[in-house]
């Protein structure tokens, strides 16, 4: 692993280079894209890309969790939580490097 991360720039700079939109339009399409996904995930629906992933959000239940240094109990509240399943393709190509 290098230790880098992907941002929004580096994607609006991909959409710029391989799209050939200009700066400005490539960094709205990524955010138009990135917003479009979040909605759909607050609403309460999945967002699936095919050969890539899906994301889901799961319902977690209220459950009592233990402070690991005192001991002590500690009710957990109810909450979402957003889950990534990667593609067989994606699997696939991150196992062979491509």
């Amino acid at each position: 692993m290098t230790g880098t991360t992907v941002t929004r720039a580096d994607l609006a700079e991909a959409v710029y280079e391989q799209v050939g939109l200009s700066h400005n339009e490539s960094a709205d399409l990524v955010e138009a894209v990135l917003d479009e996904i979040s909605q759909t995930l607050i609403s309460g629906e999945s967002v699936k890309l095919s050969s890539f992933g899906s994301f889901t959000i799961r319902e977690k239940g209220e459950r009592i969790g233990r402070n690991p240094k005192t001991g002590i109990e500690v009710p957990i509240k109810p909450r979402k939580v957003l889950v990534f399943r990667a593609s067989h393709v994606l699997k696939n190509r991150i196992n062979v490097g491509k």
